[in-house]
């Protein structure tokens, strides 16, 4: 009998042990199901690993963020959050971004988002599954950007989860059952990455001239600067003289209204939305990032990118390429040549670049607007906040472009300091107007109605191509014969506020502009594809110019028109099964001839009416 007893208990020990195994659980945020008020951002992939949801309620409590979770076994679990205190580099009085975690109603009593500058994980206590599904929502307490990247539940007491990025990115692929290979969504002529104006407009007018076109965005939607998520009108002027058709298709697609930081049906998502979905030689592929190029020689194969909210990740393999990133990303990851900063008087002979070059770039603007309300609207009164007073505080309704911050940090790298200083700035001003002001009577029926948290870059990487535009050519003007599409903004510079500087000697959040007048140009060709890249196009502020030539084919109405032309380009490449360089060497001409004709609705009316911008020297016909 007991020797019966004894074979039955040692023949359940690997039954018990396997209960007894430690059991772990790993929950990226973005992929919550029930989102209810918080956002997914992921503009700080590159330097924290991964997109993130933050609760952007401008100071009220945004609506719980929700999802199932599946244990795969009942017990005690210790918990671990990802999040960060965003201000505690500028100041250490409390912490806006507070919230905690429910699970299956039961509210846990730590607080996050309230230690460290930079992210990392915090301890959130021990809670008993009892059900091997669990409901989990995030609940905010401030409406003030709390941030969380990832959770995690553990029954092993000993665990404690990674930080590094390299080692956590494995982890997630790992406990999310990620494949280790992403899928092909298949093989087109023209791959291009960004959908803002540059972008969106390359692939319709590639798509109307027969290309096979894939274009990726890794925002929910097109549009970039142009879109409700950033507010910035279109500048410059379209249908201008060496090719009047040029800029009908960024007539078609574009707002009718023009205006920065104004509510969000003024920019028209769906415009720019319904042209991409009505080709059907686009296949567009939202909340996509691009974080990957493949290599043959000096020619890239494919791209690969992740969904934003899944994880999922997928292989695009082309013939020609198109980075419309804005920060030269794919250029960057093909070993692409760029330029950055501010180049030295010396290297092109600018009478506008500084003796000596620097780290100096324009800076990524954080809009904002109020609404007036029929009774009193309160905000909180703020500790965490940049110090303040009445000398320093912005007694207006509207946070323009000029509320720049960022200057001489990397865009890529630095992004979400360089965004959340902008933010911080905003609450700041409009805590101590409402609060404390002596015109706060005055405020006192005001909102804050949107204030963004996409920011608004203007400058990064220039990729190199065969030219460098310079203001040399600007001025004088030096017209090549490869011109396209024409830049008419002035030459129009953004530099810390003197003022503002002088308040905020650390880290100024307002800027200036100055302008110098141009001729009305034609881009050349050459600075729309890379040098050293053999098949990779580009359009927008990364194409190949100087730091001070970029203060005018930045604007959005030129870089929509570039895109028209790399479109057209890359017809003929599919044609002639050329590379963008031999369209330069052997078929101008007809690339002239589909810029002649143009690829928009030349009947619609002319919307370049609003903000044009910048005084031209000429307009003759070059």
């Amino acid at each position: 009998m007991r020797t019966s007893l004894l074979l039955l208990i040692l023949a359940l020990c690997p039954l018990l042990n396997m209960a007894q195994k430690k059991a772990t659980v790993f929950i990226e945020t973005e992929s919550f199901k029930q989102k209810g008020g918080w956002v997914v951002d992921q503009q700080a992939m590159l330097a924290m690993g991964s997109p993130y949801l933050m609760a952007h309620g401008m100071g009220i409590p945004v609506q719980d963020a929700e999802t199932t979770v599946k244990f795969p076994t009942k017990g005690k679990y210790h918990v671990y959050v990802r999040t960060r205190n965003w201000v505690a580099r500028w100041s250490k009085k409390d912490a806006p971004g507070k919230f905690q975690l429910k699970v299956n109603g039961q509210t846990l009593p730590h607080i996050f988002g309230t230690k460290t500058q930079e992210w990392n994980w915090e301890i959130g206590g021990v809670i008993d599954i009892n059900s091997k599904t669990a409901k989990v929502a995030l609940h905010d307490l401030t409406g003030f950007n709390g941030r969380c990247d990832a959770i995690v539940f553990t029954t092993d007491p000993t665990f404690v989860p990674t930080n590094n990025v390299e080692a956590l990115t494995s982890y997630r692929k790992k406990m999310l059952k990620l494949p280790s290979k992403p899928k092909v969504a298949g093989k087109y002529d023209f791959v291009i990455i960004g959908g803002g104006l540059a972008g969106t407009c390359a692939a319709i007018s590639a798509a109307r001239l027969g290309v096979k076109v894939a274009l990726i965005q890794n925002r929910p939607i097109l549009g970039g600067n142009n879109s409700s998520e950033v507010r910035v009108h279109l500048g410059a002027r379209i249908r201008m003289e060496p090719y009047p058709a040029l800029g009908n298709l960024v007539n078609e697609i574009g707002p009718v209204k023009g205006g920065n930081a104004e509510p969000k049906s003024q920019y028209e998502d769906d415009k720019k939305m319904n042209a991409v979905l009505a080709e059907k030689n686009i296949s567009l592929f939202l909340n996509f990032n691009a974080d990957k190029v493949t290599m043959n020689q000096n020619e890239i194969q494919s791209v690969e990118a992740q969904n934003i909210e899944t994880g999922e990740r997928l292989i695009f393999k082309g013939k020609m390429f198109a980075d419309c990133t804005g920060d030269g990303i794919i250029g960057a990851l093909a070993g692409a040549d760029f330029m950055s900063g501010r180049e030295s008087r010396s290297v092109f002979n600018e009478p506008t670049a500084p003796v000596r070059g620097d780290s100096l770039t324009m800076g990524t603007s954080v809009q904002w607007f109020s609404k007036k309300h029929d009774s009193p609207k309160s905000f909180p009164d703020i500790k965490w906040g940049l110090s303040w007073n009445e000398e320093k505080c912005h007694a207006i309704k509207r946070g323009d472009w000029n509320w720049e911050t960022g200057m001489g940090l990397n865009m890529e790298q630095d992004i979400e300091r360089i965004r959340d200083y902008g933010m911080l700035a905003v609450y700041s001003n409009w805590s101590y107007l409402k609060n404390h002001s002596s015109k706060k009577k005055k405020f006192a029926n005001e909102k804050l109605q949107w204030v963004a948290y996409i920011g608004g870059k203007r400058e990064s990487r220039r990729l190199t191509g065969d030219y460098v535009l310079t203001e040399i050519d600007l001025v004088t003007p030096k017209v090549y014969s490869d011109g396209t599409a024409p830049t008419t903004w002035s030459m129009d510079l953004h530099y810390p506020d003197p003022k503002n500087q002088k308040m905020f000697p650390k880290e100024p959040f307002k800027s200036i502009a100055k302008h110098k007048n141009i001729y009305p140009y034609p881009i050349p060709y050459r600075c729309m594809y890379s040098r050293n890249v053999n098949n990779l196009f580009m359009a927008g502020r990364n194409i190949s110019v100087s730091h001070v030539a970029l203060g005018t084919v930045r604007l959005m109405r030129t870089t929509g028109m570039m895109g028209e032309v790399l479109g057209m380009a890359a017809s003929i490449c599919k044609k002639h099964n050329l590379l963008p360089r031999g369209v330069y060497k052997t078929h101008f001409a007809e690339l002239e001839t589909l810029m002649e004709k143009g690829i928009g609705d030349p009947n619609l009316p002319n919307q370049q009416k609003y903000n044009m911008g910048g005084t031209l020297l000429y307009k003759k016909k070059h």
